[in-house]
């Protein structure tokens, strides 16, 4: 019999059996993934467009993102809605910096049906007026709410800050609502959409009729590939307070441009950022809310895009302690540059990381979001075996080495709203 009060034994994580799906083709050039043969009933089809907001403006692709299934000639946004929700079907639509993917859940046996009703929507979209002002009222609305909140002023003014001069520091502002117009969402959807598929990928125990009948209607959408352009940054660090005088806190951003996973040092980093600030045993959280009671909650991350990364610290404290708070984060910043970290904090932060991703790999729909991670970056799925054995392997040395190499405090923007 199990005994509950003796603790099972620990196993070391040494390597996952990470699975590639198959790769067809659309056309002759766009990618199509596809992973079947799993013991799921349920599936989803991702389509993955160069249709992002850095692309044009930020507001069109993100109202076009909106709008994709709002109505047809002869069918209505509910219409269209009502047919999916009958087949049990999902529909989901997402925006970043460089891409917009849709997404369509379903039971393996009615997939294909639910596609065929959202292509003929996405296809033949005509975008509606009065869909358009509804989106576009709801969302000034929404803006105007947004624009009262600190934390949020605060992540526009980094973003502004860490890419000025390029395409990723537009932010939309209210006033862009005024000068939108249909026909830039139907040139956008026709540029960026009916010719601007990029990729896609597949889970799903369907028949190959199927998945070739769903391969035949996204050629629909294949064009010239719009290849995401290599970005040069002019990054001046800088020091910025917006005063805001019936705020209650203050929010704090912290951030550098930095790397993604293609860079040498991106494994050993992420190891740093977790010691840092990337769970809830951090240091950051250790010392800013558990020792000095300055905040709710403050962290650091690390974001991707395709040829370039950025770091980011993040809080929201009273007022009164926001310059405290930001000489904390400098404390424990010097401190991961002057000191070793100690071996039993660094195996925790070791073991957290590697169950972390040993979570991430749990499932065919996760494991192709952990393929899709490194495809983007034209790597493939060897990099995670590389991860756990980096991650095993580093040293304090190291993560000091790497501390003093990429954390220099000078290079930072600090923003402060409130």
């Amino acid at each position: 019999m199990l005994n509950r009060q003796v603790a099972p034994p620990l196993t070391p994580i040494e390597s996952i059996d990470f699975s590639v799906p198959q790769q067809l083709t659309i056309g002759a050039k766009v990618p199509f993934y596809w992973k079947n043969n799993i013991a799921n009933e349920t599936s989803k089809i991702e389509l993955h467009f160069d249709a992002g907001t850095t692309v044009e403006k930020a507001l069109v692709a993100s109202l076009t993102a909106g709008l994709l299934i709002s109505g047809t000639a002869k069918k209505s946004a509910i219409q269209i809605h009502h047919a999916l929700d009958a087949l049990g079907a999902y529909y989901d639509v997402s925006v970043s910096q460089e891409q917009s993917i849709v997404t369509i859940y379903a039971l393996n046996s009615y997939l294909s049906a639910a596609f065929s009703i959202f292509h003929e929507a996405f296809s033949q979209a005509i975008f509606p007026e009065k869909e358009l002002q509804e989106i576009c009222n709801e969302r000034q609305e929404k803006l105007k709410v947004q624009l009262k909140k600190v934390n949020v002023l605060a992540q526009r003014k980094v973003q502004q800050s860490l890419f000025e001069g390029t395409p990723y520091a537009n932010v939309i502002q209210f006033s862009d609502y005024e000068k939108i117009t249909r026909k830039d969402i139907q040139n956008f959807h026709a540029t960026h959409y009916l010719k601007g598929l990029a990729k896609v990928y597949l889970v799903g125990d369907i028949s190959m009729d199927e998945m070739e009948k769903i391969n035949v209607q996204c050629a629909d959408f294949v064009g010239e590939k719009h290849e995401v352009p290599t970005v040069s940054f002019a990054h001046q660090p800088s020091v910025h307070h917006e005063e805001k005088t019936d705020a209650l806190q203050s929010a704090v951003r912290i951030g550098k441009i930095l790397f993604n996973k293609t860079h040498p040092d991106f494994i050993a980093f992420s190891v740093l950022n977790t010691i840092l600030g990337d769970y809830f045993g951090s240091r950051l959280m250790s010392n800013i809310r558990e020792d000095k009671g300055y905040t709710y909650g403050i962290g650091s991350y690390m974001m991707e895009n395709t040829h370039f990364g950025y770091f980011m610290i993040a809080t929201e404290v009273a007022k009164e302690v926001r310059e405290a708070t930001i000489q904390e984060v400098r404390h424990e910043i010097e401190r991961l540059q002057t000191e070793l970290v100690p071996s039993e904090e660094l195996d925790l932060v070791k073991s957290y990381l590697l169950g972390q991703l040993l979570k991430a790999a749990d499932g065919p729909y996760a494991m192709l979001d952990l393929f899709a991670g490194v495809e983007l970056h034209g790597m493939d799925i060897s990099f995670y075996n590389q991860y756990i054995q980096k991650v095993r392997e580093i040293s304090a040395e190291e993560i000091r080495e790497i501390a003093r190499k990429h954390l220099d405090w000078e290079s930072f923007s600090i923003i402060s709203v409130g």
